[in-house]
């Protein structure tokens, strides 16, 4: 254990059972708990400092709004709310519950989000508040996505604030994760404008079911984006997300438009969205609208939340997925969530040689050199240098 790991080396669980967040630690098993912070300042359910007016809605008569931050596009009553739980009309005005409202925070590895072409073995500071707008059954942090504000422990942890915890942990970039970004839309404009001012850079996980105005203008303050996408299938998207998958299609494209680094995540959920002519058309689609240096991390399936009837998936089922979209022309294709396995490996795209050399989220060897391959010179896509 290092210095900077002893001196918040209270016991964690403890805090964790006290904050109620159990649920999230088991899903960050190697977050690192700022608990000294995490004791004070506790949330009250009717505590004024959260609440900020909204973006992106409009005013309808009778004191209605329609939120226009995600497709949903809710049409809210009086003193009702939004599906994500944590935005409210009050007296026809909009509002954000969750500004400066985080329920979890830790500095993770990069490689958890995941981001394997980002400032590989860095850390990242990673905060969420609760809430979601969708409904996915095999979430894992369900605890405090699928929740209301007023029912978890949060802390008052406005953005400067947000920097200076991310700097005192070494971390070079603060991540927008866990939960759903979307919904703390506000919170995370003006931490990543903290961030960027402190000349830290800010990464989103998300599922990316947001409209295009607000995504364009979140695009101008992060450095990257990894989007969860669920399924290349509407009926899954339906029936397991609670969503809809075409504004996720048009959300990448329009993050590769505006220039941001962008990931994808594909959880392989056996028997759901498996087969090969879907896998093979998500990859020709990938190829096709966002470029074949976009990476595609493959990951294995837990059984969680609503959908504990299902295995684990096979681990011949996430090398066939591999084989899939490598032979479609993706260029950085992984497999998830099996420590070990080769397909966690950068390989360069021209001499094929490991250039980033993983073990689960621990980086052994990086072989790149202003993004280029050290053995050929080949151009290596991703983030590898602060632009700062």
């Amino acid at each position: 254990m290092d210095d900077r790991q002893k001196k918040h080396s209270i016991d964690r669980r403890t805090f964790l059972k006290g904050a109620g967040l159990l649920g999230v630690a088991a899903a960050c098993p190697l977050g690192l708990a700022l608990t000294g912070a995490a004791a004070a300042a506790p949330a009250t359910g009717d505590d004024e400092r959260f609440v900020r007016e909204a973006r992106f809605y409009e005013k309808l008569p009778y004191k209605k709004i329609r939120c226009k931050l995600c497709p949903r596009e809710c049409v809210i009553d009086e003193m009702e709310r939004g599906y994500c739980g944590v935005r409210e009309n009050r007296n026809g005005t909009y509002y954000t519950l969750v500004y400066s409202r985080p329920c979890t925070y830790h500095a993770d590895p990069i490689e958890k989000k995941p981001f394997f072409h980002v400032l590989p073995g860095s850390l990242a500071f990673s905060i969420a508040t609760a809430g979601c707008n969708v409904n996915c059954k095999f979430c894992q942090n369900w605890e405090i996505s699928q929740t209301r504000p007023e029912q978890v422990r949060s802390i008052y942890m406005p953005p400067k604030k947000v920097v200076v915890l991310a700097r005192e942990t070494k971390c070079r970039s603060i991540a927008y994760t866990y939960s759903e970004p979307v919904i703390f839309y506000e919170y995370m404009m003006d931490a990543a404008a903290a961030g960027r001012d402190s000349k830290i850079l800010s990464v989103v996980v998300t599922g990316g079911y947001i409209h295009k105005e607000p995504l364009v203008e979140l695009c101008k303050m992060v450095d990257a984006i990894k989007v969860d996408l669920k399924s290349y299938s509407e009926s899954y998207y339906r029936d397991v997300v609670n969503g809809e998958l075409k504004p996720v299609l048009d959300a990448l494209v329009t993050m590769i438009d505006a220039g941001v680094w962008t990931e994808i995540v594909y959880l392989v959920v056996p028997t759901l969205n498996d087969g090969d002519d879907e896998l093979a058309g998500l990859s020709r689609w990938i190829v096709s609208n966002l470029g074949p240096d976009v990476p595609v991390h493959f990951t294995r399936f837990h059984p969680q939340y609503l959908l504990k009837n299902l295995p684990p998936t096979p681990v011949e089922t996430l090398e066939r997925a591999k084989a899939i979209a490598d032979a479609e022309g993706l260029r950085y294709v992984y497999v998830g969530n099996v420590p070990g396995h080769p397909a966690e490996h950068t390989f360069c795209p021209g001499c094929g040689r490991a250039v980033v050399e993983r073990r689960g989220y621990r980086i052994y060897a990086v072989h790149i050199d202003d993004g280029t391959c050290k053995f050929c010179n080949g151009h290596i896509a991703g983030v590898w240098n602060s632009p700062f």
